[in-house]
């Protein structure tokens, strides 16, 4: 007998391949989009013609552009002779115009993304990532810069939304006078943090390059007599002391020593305080992993801590944390994290 065939209509087995390879071409017209910034001309509806001869484009090569970003549902069409105009996502995070605007972090992801994808086969057949020692001053001057721009640009639309929600449901959130933003970057997180709650103060901890633009936006948010922000090094600087929250995200990816850092932000804790850290995990089924595995995919190959699903829970135990709880998928700029919520025992005089 012939073997009855699946439905012409079924997916084959390869479209999960073809949809990767497919997500390049949407990924790069996001891209020209952005760099061309046509999001900021589709406020209202406007044609391909209109939007071409205001950016000096080709007028068909920007119909044809726009009818992609309609199909990937960042544009609304309107018409038989097609107009069309930002929907909400392209609105709040696309356009110049809009505080929330992500365009520039997702440029940089973008870039980052194609270079390590171009690198890939050296990486794989030499080792090269994991043998590069980069200039310790040049990467703290470009991490400044990135707190300056994306990572800014993600703390507004995504992190400082999450840690607030995440703190806010502490029962000592309401009590808590003093947070420790543990490589808080740009700061943004501390700022929504003081503005959710009166009586909460802190200290952004971070390398000075960065620290300065944390200064930067906390003065902006007339905050600086609630805030401050302390330049260090995480893997050998003191913290401070008396804090009873700790908000620490993406951070001991790239610490040389994870229980030593636990330990001395347990000792930076008030009694009874709070650690809150978020962080990618490896997760145990293919379907929670593999975003995780997709992002930090290039860590993994410089050799950075990218710890299996549970082992950082055992870490922060050892440390001497107690009351540890876990909160799978918290959306995250790019990749899901797990946040960690673990307590310095109230008894504890340290």
């Amino acid at each position: 007998m012939i073997p009855c065939p699946e439905p012409v209509t079924s997916p084959h087995a390869l479209q999960a391949c073809w949809d990767m390879q497919l997500a390049g071409v949407g990924a790069d017209a996001l891209r020209v989009a952005l760099e061309c910034g046509l999001f900021a001309h589709l406020a209202g509806y406007a044609s391909p013609g209109e939007v071409a001869d205001r950016l000096a484009l080709d007028a068909a090569g920007a119909g044809y552009v726009l009818e992609l970003l309609w199909g990937m549902e960042l544009v609304e069409r309107d018409g038989a002779a097609p107009r069309y105009r930002n929907l909400p996502v392209a609105a709040r995070y696309l356009d110049p115009a809009s505080g929330q605007y992500c365009g520039d972090a997702l440029l940089f992801r973008h870039r980052v993304v194609r270079e390590v994808g171009a690198g890939l086969g050296d990486r794989l057949r030499t080792g090269a990532g994991r043998a590069a020692n980069p200039d310790a001053a040049a990467a703290r001057r470009a991490w400044a810069e990135a707190a300056r721009t994306q990572i800014a640009q993600e703390q507004r639309a995504v992190t400082a939304e999450v840690a607030v929600g995440l703190l806010a449901a502490l029962p000592e959130f309401r009590q808590a006078t003093r947070l420790l933003d543990l490589g808080g970057g740009p700061g943004l997180v501390a700022i929504a943090a003081a503005r959710a709650q009166p009586d909460l103060g802190g200290v952004v901890f971070e390398y000075e390059e960065a620290a300065a633009v944390a200064r930067e936006h906390i003065a902006a948010a007339g905050l600086s007599r609630r805030l401050s922000a302390v330049g260090g090094d995480l893997a050998t600087d003191a913290l401070g002391e008396g804090f009873d929250l700790v908000w620490c995200s993406s951070v001991l990816h790239f610490v040389p020593d994870i229980p030593d850092v636990l330990d001395r932000v347990r000792r930076a804790m008030r009694p009874g305080g709070v650690l809150v850290c978020c962080h990618g995990e490896l997760r145990a089924e293919a379907r929670d992993a593999w975003r995780v595995l997709q992002y930090y995919l290039p860590l993994r190959m410089q050799g950075r801590h990218v710890l299996a699903e549970g082992e950082l829970a055992c870490c922060l135990a050892r440390a001497g944390f107690i009351d540890i709880q876990r909160i799978d998928g918290v959306r995250f700029p790019v990749a899901p994290v797990t946040a960690l919520i673990a307590r310095k025992a109230r008894g504890e005089g340290e």
